[in-house]
């Protein structure tokens, strides 16, 4: 590696990704291990906007009432919304059927005509149709509530236990990158999102920013992945 090679890496490449894929032929994190990270996409719970659920509670309560017929979209299996939609269902010990789509914009269409219950996915993409009453938000997947939809109440306020869920973004290198390099490029973006200009403008697109340096953001892709392996089983998804 001659520390000009860096990588914008993901939830999906290094959280997901090494339970999803049984073939793979590196380890994401010791073979491309991250450099820092930048900020996280809060995913929101939505349901169809003029639909009779509207709020968590009622949602509950009428997956309960009908045990097999409640249904989720997702943007593909083993998406993160996917993922998100099986641990909601595990948290709270609720039978939830995945229908995959080929993307989030069909997603979420799926859940404004009425094809599906409810979907989880970034809140950014879904901003301008909660805004219009297209889709109605029922919470936030964050510890905290998203600076973009303050009047948002979490799903862990609302009683749904250790649900802690986002997209994540970072910069990582190839294995044996220049220690130096890795450090000084580490310090330069951790002490750039600490700019309030820099935060404002990601904060204008939905984001959070979450600076993590060198060591905390190996730490906590490895804690990722050990969060993520058992939803990727219960999901019963690979892929080869």
């Amino acid at each position: 590696p001659d520390g000009y090679t860096f990588f914008i890496n993901h939830i999906a490449s290094h959280g997901i990704g090494p339970s999803l894929y049984r073939k793979l032929s590196f380890d994401p994190l010791k073979d491309v291990p991250g450099v820092a990270r930048i900020a996280f996409l809060p995913n929101v719970l939505i349901v169809k906007g003029d639909g009779p659920v509207r709020s968590l509670q009622e949602l509950i309560a009428f997956i309960k009432a009908n045990p097999g017929k409640a249904n989720f979209a997702s943007a593909g299996s083993g998406t993160s919304s996917h993922l998100s939609g099986v641990l909601f269902g595990q948290r709270l010990g609720l039978e939830v059927t995945h229908v995959p789509y080929r993307g989030t914009a069909p997603s979420m269409a799926a859940v404004m005509n009425g094809e599906v219950l409810f979907a989880i996915d970034n809140a950014p993409a879904s901003r301008q149709q909660v805004l219009s009453g297209m889709l109605r938000a029922l919470g936030v997947s964050t510890a905290q509530r998203a600076s973009t939809m303050p009047e948002i109440p979490t799903l862990q306020e609302q009683g749904v236990p250790d649900f802690d869920v986002s997209s994540w973004y970072g910069i990582a290198a190839p294995a044996g990158t220049p220690r130096p390099i890795v450090e000084r490029l580490s310090k330069e973006v951790v002490d750039a999102l600490r700019d309030p200009q820099v935060a404002a403008r990601i904060r204008e697109y939905g984001a959070e920013p979450a600076p993590l340096g060198v060591e905390e953001y190996n730490a906590f892709m490895a804690a990722q992945v050990a969060a993520w392996a058992p939803v990727v089983r219960a999901a019963g998804v690979t892929v080869d």
